[in-house]
């Protein structure tokens, strides 16, 4: 995983927080993950994408809420992966898998481990 930091905007209401994972290759993510945030959420999963990794994880147990066009950039980044790499979805927020499952049924790229 790369050490550049992601610009962070300050803690508020409405607001994304992404660090990587000190312990392994991914990201924890927390706040609310909408319009307004969705070009940090975009850059996160463009950095994940081009990892070397081939398991990269999304901590995203402080994800308060997730709008369809962040899990949306979600299945599209899954999508265009190369075979035989995914993304472990960690303590996602509820409406994550269930919006996965709604749109795009059985995304291999993406696993869900809800702890």
């Amino acid at each position: 995983m790369t050490d550049s930091p992601l610009p962070c905007p300050a803690p508020g209401p409405r607001s994304l927080r992404v660090r990587p994972l000190p312990e392994r290759a991914g990201w924890r993510a927390g706040g609310e993950i909408t319009l307004a945030t969705r070009p940090l959420w975009e850059r996160t999963l463009h950095l994940l994408s081009v990892s070397p990794q081939e398991v990269c994880r999304l901590e995203l147990s402080a994800v308060t809420f997730v709008d369809l066009g962040g899990v949306s950039a979600l299945a599209v980044t899954a999508q265009e992966l190369p075979a035989g790499r995914r993304i472990v979805l960690d303590r996602p927020p509820a409406a994550m898998p269930r919006l996965l499952d709604m749109f795009w049924p059985g995304l291999p790229a993406v696993d869900v481990v809800a702890r």
